[in-house]
């Protein structure tokens, strides 16, 4: 009798992500592993369950009674963790932690949602991306959500949606500016310890432009520092500008308080990740938040 329901759990990544590499991705385990638990599958079955295909895989006839029996038991599995946690009438807040740009900006917008999704109460925990993985590896957090990932063994990473950051001003800017105008304004920056700010130098480094000679005026340590800071600052004269996330500025933008350019031949984008620990891959709450937070991928 079949009691490993985890090489089940994997069969069904399998179909969904309709690629073994990506499926040993998501799980966090090699591609030879996930090989082997469909072997394993298709031994104890005594047939031939998944045809692997140049632009993904096919399932056989019997790949697809298997497929149909193994949905169903996943979600009496889901059912039967629910009744457990009623059971113990155990009221849980599932926490999620995560960078400044996002927990400020992004999640809140789908925080009801996300709440809809589990039948649970959430709460977002922002801090920096250092300190998030740190509480993600104490379990003081259930899912990270961050900027730049720190890639450690235990911790699982799935690219999430892509982030840009623009030159923003509180005084009109042309639309385009050149990187040797860069030098004539006044400068907002975060720390030089944050992902940000690396990214601004290495981006500015690599086009051979010294960001250590701008006239750096204030140093904050987040988004929203920034973004306060500058329309606060004098609308007259020397215009003061920062690098920021396009998602912190954008209502201001939209209303005229804020302006934004681009830097001619200069792209700052950076992806976000959601992460989690490889012990609760199979963990109902984690995953119903992170393939709900894995379709929303535009905002």
């Amino acid at each position: 009798m079949l009691k490993d329901f985890a090489k089940l759990g994997t069969f069904l990544t399998v179909v969904k992500e309709r690629s073994f590499s990506k499926a040993s991705k998501k799980l966090g385990i090699s591609q030879p592993a996930v090989t082997q638990q469909i072997k394993w599958l298709e031994e104890y079955l005594d047939s031939k369950i998944v045809e692997r295909k140049k632009n993904g895989i096919t399932l056989t006839k019997s790949g697809e009674e298997l497929y149909r029996v193994a949905l169903r038991l996943d979600k009496c599995v889901s059912g039967v963790e629910k009744e457990i946690i009623r059971i113990m009438n155990k009221e849980l807040t599932f926490i999620i932690g995560a960078s400044f740009t996002i927990g400020n900006y992004i999640l809140p917008m789908c925080l009801n949602d996300i709440k809809a999704s589990i039948e649970n109460d959430v709460l977002i925990q922002v801090d920096l991306t250092q300190k998030i993985l740190d509480q993600l590896l104490d379990k003081k957090v259930d899912l990270a959500i961050i900027e730049s990932p720190i890639f450690l063994d235990n911790i699982i990473y799935r690219e999430w949606t892509e982030d840009e950051m623009i030159l923003f001003s509180n005084q009109p800017l042309p639309k385009s500016v050149r990187p040797e105008d860069l030098h004539g304004y006044k400068w907002v920056c975060r720390e030089e310890s944050s992902h940000t700010r690396r990214l601004m130098s290495e981006v500015f480094e690599e086009a051979n432009i010294d960001c250590k000679s701008f006239d750096i005026r204030t140093t904050v340590t987040s988004p929203t520092a920034i973004k306060q800071t500058v329309l606060k600052s004098s609308k007259e004269g020397t215009p003061t500008v920062a690098l920021i996330s396009k998602q912190v500025v954008e209502d201001e933008v939209e209303n005229g308080m804020l302006y934004c350019a681009k830097i001619k031949g200069l792209t700052f984008k950076r992806p976000f990740y959601v992460a989690y620990l490889k012990d609760r891959k199979h963990d109902a709450f984690i995953d119903k938040v992170t393939n709900f937070i894995m379709s929303r991928r535009k905002f």
